[in-house]
């Protein structure tokens, strides 16, 4: 086991990100790198299955990906009420991506920071979930669309009258706007620190497990591993419906 400042040293180091800039332009470009390549592997696999789809006996790989859209369909046409093409397709990526992103966190604590420095990487954060920077672009996204549909469905004063005149009509207009501009904030604050922070968390306690004795490592990793696929998977859930209740929220016309 690492003495107490190796330990604490070990835990800066795998997570600290890969930066460049200073200030409001620094650029994590771990995040940015594992964020991308991750989208492409999530547009490659799509991308392959519909290519090679057959009518006949499908394969494994068609068998996920027809589960998965039928899932998140199943999703959205239980929550999004109103019609828009972009939804179900928004919703799908949502999920697969953050999935991808929370599923970094199952490999091995050292595999990638190690390669990384053998390359000349001092630094190297491999799961862009637990990156506040990522996780606040993927809801401060959400929230750009959220705003997109409600002025796109109601109108431009149908959505000024909205976020002045309700909950407690004209009279109380300063007051209505204070509330609804809190509400609103809330949405891609609460979305993007849920992800970070379950993650964050779960990453931390495999770096601790890292720093057990080897014979321990295997008795504790594997049990948290199995528990984490659970997490993994049900964050990504979370996020995907939350923005299509957002979303479904933002195109009620009253």
């Amino acid at each position: 086991m690492a003495s107490e400042g190796g330990a604490t040293g070990y835990i800066v180091h795998h997570l600290t990100p890969l930066s460049v800039g200073e200030g409001f332009w620094t650029l994590h470009l771990d995040t940015l790198f594992f964020s991308i390549g991750l989208g492409g592997l999530f547009i490659w696999f799509f991308k392959s299955v519909a290519e090679r789809a057959t009518s006949g006996v499908p394969g494994l790989a068609q068998n996920i990906a027809e589960s998965i859209v039928e899932f998140v369909d199943t999703q959205v046409k239980d929550t999004f009420h109103g019609r828009s093409e972009l939804i179900a397709p928004l919703a799908l990526t949502i999920f697969c991506w953050v999935f991808l992103w929370n599923a970094m966190d199952l490999l091995p604590v050292d595999l990638l920071p190690m390669i990384g420095g053998v390359m000349g990487m001092e630094y190297m954060r491999v799961v862009p979930s637990t990156d506040l920077n990522g996780t606040f672009a993927l809801s401060i996204s959400v929230f750009i669309l959220i705003f997109f549909y409600s002025i796109k469905v109601k109108g431009l004063g149908g959505f000024v009258h909205e976020m002045t005149c309700t909950p407690f009509g004209p009279k109380m207009m300063p007051f209505n706007l204070l509330l609804k501009t809190v509400e609103e904030l809330a949405k891609p604050i609460s979305l993007g620190l849920r992800l970070f922070g379950n993650l964050y968390a779960g990453e931390l306690v495999f770096i601790l497990i890292a720093l057990l004795p080897p014979v321990l490592q295997p008795l504790l990793g594997f049990p948290w591993a199995v528990f984490h696929i659970l997490v993994i998977t049900l964050q990504a859930f979370i996020f995907m419906v939350l923005t299509i209740v957002y979303l479904s929220l933002a195109c009620e016309d009253h």
